[in-house]
């Protein structure tokens, strides 16, 4: 229902009026009222009169004869005497302009409104209800002023239109029907009034295009859109809420615009993407299925936000391939990596956190993983070697007990620097087998020949395991050394610390006990021992503490524990086991 702006006169008659306002047609009584007196026709009210009080700077469209309008209205008499308001009632006057749906006055004042412009409207009686008016409301002859404000304005051949006033330089796909988007959007009539935002909200408003979950304009508005991309989206009414509006926030006949900012787009349909962005030249072996991996990487959503980063925590991320310790996406993104690679792996949403998300990972995200592959191994590796240089003449090669002096370079499989002999000046020494170094090492430094250089490859669970060594090796680290192996003594047979070189004397316990008192001390034997080597009657296994070894063959012939070896305790290695080689 309205007032006298939404009234056209046809004729005399009680059907030559279309009242709509509820205060009329209870004062009318279905023309059942005597006759209004003919009043004098004002000379001021001749001529339609009409005063543009605010016109907005940016107009891009006015209202046309055809077009649908809503406005806000005031109408008052000449004294200033008000018969009607818009206000009052709370809601838009809805019209078509040009239609014989208004009085002519108001058919004619609104051509060429902008939307916001507001208009002071003064009618003559001969351009609204002339000599009869409204019997008991608007006088015969009447003059009529209007304070009117446009709210909205659209035609019936009106489509969707789209302003894109961002778009990325980069697009490499834009949205189509039956995609999945996530975008956020402020809402607001055609004067600007918010009637909705998901940016209040602080989430995204997730759906499908173009299958009809939403209201057409926008499924027609969103498509062609790229990540990245801003556009308003105008709609008119009847491609979004209609003539009944949403029955909240917005009214019936109301075009909408929608400013949208699009963040994500994916399709069910969509598996991983893999952009590779640099492949090492050498690249001789690639990741697959069961490997283990060591990888930094920065992940985004599509939009660039970062949601997470191994480099900020200084710590590569360690992981089974292909055995579901990571999401889908990146089991499969994983594959076939060569160590030193870098590629972005994009990964949709059915194949990363779905649609619940996950920490800062919103639902539905597509995910934009940029990784740095640092290492990868298996669990069955064993030692990788490869021989740079072995010289012509290499007839002694090392074993297990010898003791070896040699240089490394040792670094991670990525060629960062772990540590170097070089750099300290001296050759690192070691007794091989006898576990002062990692398993993998004591097995890359077997079958070495002096002078020749070889690269040994460890895998972690031969090296430092999980653990690494804090500050100084990372866990899961694979290793990589380079060696030259510079001296070679031979050690003595597995299980000796202390071989003759000679026949046995006989006498071998009364020489030890000097004293001749029954019993040898720690202090005799060590003396006796040291006698030996350096007269090279004896040996001693290279590579150990003379002081510790001593003890340890003491102990072994102290069998009572009591510091004291007597004649009946002392025995012979080959008294013992039958052995070749004679040790105490």
């Amino acid at each position: 229902m309205a007032g006298p702006a939404a009234v056209r006169r046809r004729g005399p008659g009680c059907g030559s009026l279309l009242l709509l306002l509820p205060a009329l047609l209870e004062s009318w009584a279905a023309c059942q009222a005597p006759p209004v007196p003919a009043a004098e026709i004002p000379p001021e009210g001749t001529e339609l009169s009409v005063e543009r009080r605010f016109v907005p700077e940016s107009c891009p469209r006015a209202v046309r004869p055809g077009d649908f309008v809503r406005y806000h209205y005031l109408g008052a008499f000449p004294d200033g005497t008000r018969f009607d308001s818009s206000y009052d009632r709370g809601s838009t006057f809805n019209v078509f302009v040009g239609k014989g749906q208004l009085i002519a006055g108001m058919d004619q004042a609104l051509v060429g409104m902008c939307v916001n412009e507001r208009r002071f409207v003064k009618i003559p009686p001969r351009l609204a209800y002339g000599s009869e008016g409204v019997p008991g409301v608007i006088p015969p002859n009447a003059v009529l002023h209007f304070d009117v404000l446009l709210i909205d304005l659209w035609n019936s051949e009106d489509e969707v239109q789209v302003q894109t006033y961002f778009r990325p330089e980069k697009c490499p796909r834009t949205v189509q029907v039956s995609d999945f988007v996530r975008y956020h959007y402020n809402g607001t009539f055609l004067d600007g009034t918010l009637f909705d935002s998901s940016h209040n909200r602080m989430r995204t408003y997730d759906t499908y295009v173009g299958i009809g979950w939403l209201i057409p304009g926008m499924d027609q508005g969103l498509l062609g859109m790229c990540v990245g991309e801003k556009r308003i989206i105008t709609i008119p009414p009847f491609l979004a809420y209609g003539e009944d509006g949403d029955g909240k926030e917005i009214p019936g006949q109301a075009s909408l615009v929608f400013d949208v900012v699009l963040l994500d787009l994916h399709n069910p349909k969509d598996g991983i993407a893999i952009e590779n962005q640099l492949v090492p030249e050498s690249c001789e072996r690639r990741s697959q299925t069961g490997d283990f991996l060591r990888y930094h990487y920065n992940g985004t959503l599509l939009d660039g936000t970062l949601f997470d980063s191994s480099y900020s925590r200084n710590r590569t991320y360690d992981t089974y391939v292909g055995k579901g310790y990571v999401i889908a996406g990146m089991d499969e993104g994983l594959l076939g990596v060569c160590t030193g690679e870098k590629r972005r792996i994009i990964i949709p949403p059915h194949l990363g956190y779905g649609e619940e998300g996950r920490g800062k990972i919103p639902g539905s995200a597509v995910l934009v993983f940029d990784i740095h592959v640092v290492d990868f191994h298996n669990p069955s590796d064993s030692v990788s070697i490869t021989v740079h240089y072995k010289p012509s003449n290499c007839t002694v090669l090392s074993k297990k007990g010898d003791y070896l002096k040699y240089h490394y370079n040792a670094s991670l499989l990525d060629g960062t620097l772990l540590d170097s002999t070089h750099s300290l000046g001296k050759t690192y020494n070691i007794v091989l087998g006898s576990g002062q170094v990692v398993l993998g090492m004591d097995m890359g430094l077997q079958d070495m020949c002096v002078g020749e250089r070889r690269t040994v490859v460890i895998p972690p669970h031969l090296g430092y395991g999980e653990d690494g060594v804090e500050g100084e090796v990372p866990g899961s680290a694979v290793l990589v050394f380079d060696i030259e192996l510079l001296e070679l003594v031979s050690g003595l047979p597995e299980g000796y610390m202390f071989v003759w070189n000679g026949e046995v004397s006989p006498n071998l316990f009364e020489e030890i006990d000097q004293n001749h008192d029954g019993e040898v001390l720690l202090e005799e034997f060590s003396e006796y021992i040291q006698t030996q080597v350096d007269t090279g009657k004896g040996k001693l296994a290279p590579g150990f503490d003379f002081e510790k070894i001593v003890k340890n063959m003491f102990t072994n012939q102290d069998r009572d524990g009591n510091g004291k070896v007597t004649a009946e305790e002392f025995k012979l290695k080959d008294q013992e086991a039958k052995e070749e080689h004679d040790e105490l």
